[in-house]
């Protein structure tokens, strides 16, 4: 099993479970590393997600201009297996060009809940009706993932249930980390060269995101490494543009993949 099962050592799961989830993840990162077809990766994310009671996905890289998700036949970059019959009625009804979670996405750095944004004062009733007409079609509740790239470029990963209740914290953080792991692999699909040169990290920039990857904060790192929060929160910065990601979890996974770190 893959050393990136340890990013969740820290996290107050309950034991059992934690062990549970953390080999299938552990599972779900060690053959996605194997795997060199978009499709395939796609296909092995869906199936990580049903442990989590989520048999739909979606996957978009979407351009900075691009405010509204485009039909799949339009867009390579797109992977869904939404039931048709709502993919249908989506873009027939042309609620791709309202798209209330593409404008959260944009905001947010991290995984939200549906109906964060179905129960936001800013949603108007039109948006709202997107989520009614999509529980309609058995999506009734889901979560979102915003990731965000340097160049100002972004992609989005959903995760939908048949149920109503709505997802733990420890549900959303581990598809999280799965779907930022799979658009990770994807992006190096798209490289000309297939193989990413290694970028260097200073000392402190190692030693910075190790205690991020392993869940502390910046004034917990602070605190183990004996410097000021300004200063962990500046090598953290160092590391994630050198690592060329948007948020901490991703430079943790990829300082990881690079053997740069060793959990």
């Amino acid at each position: 099993m893959s050393d990136q099962t340890s990013l969740f050592a820290s996290m107050n799961f309950p034991e059992v479970a934690k062990e549970a989830f953390e080999v299938k993840f552990g599972r779900f990162v060690d053959q996605a590393d194997g795997i060199t077809q978009s499709e395939q990766l796609f296909d092995l994310l869906s199936i990580f997600a049903l442990n989590f009671d989520c048999p739909w996905i979606a996957y978009d890289s979407l351009t900075p201009e691009q405010n509204a998700l485009k039909p799949a036949r339009s867009n390579p970059a797109m992977m869904l297996n939404y039931p048709d019959e709502w993919r249908v009625r989506y873009f027939e009804m042309g609620y791709d060009k309202i798209a209330p979670i593409i404008r959260s996405v944009r905001k947010r750095a991290g995984a939200f809940r549906w109906s964060e944004v179905y129960n936001d004062a800013n949603t108007t009733e039109d948006e709202r009706l997107i989520f009614k007409e999509a529980a309609k079609f058995g999506l009734r509740s889901g979560i979102s993932v915003p990731l965000h790239g340097p160049d100002g470029s972004f992609a989005i990963m959903s995760f939908a249930q048949p149920g109503d209740r709505e997802f733990q914290n420890r549900t959303i953080t581990y598809l999280q980390l799965a779907a930022i792991h799979f658009h990770l692999r994807i992006a190096g699909f798209g490289s000309s060269s297939g193989n990413e040169k290694t970028p260097t990290l200073s000392q402190r920039e190692k030693e910075c995101i190790l205690w991020t990857a392993r869940g502390k904060s910046s004034w917990e790192t602070g605190k183990i490494l004996g410097i000021s929060v300004n200063t962990v929160n500046f090598h953290v910065k160092n590391a994630m543009r050198k690592l060329e990601t948007a948020s901490r979890t991703a430079a943790a996974i990829k300082a990881v993949s690079f053997g740069l770190i060793e959990l």
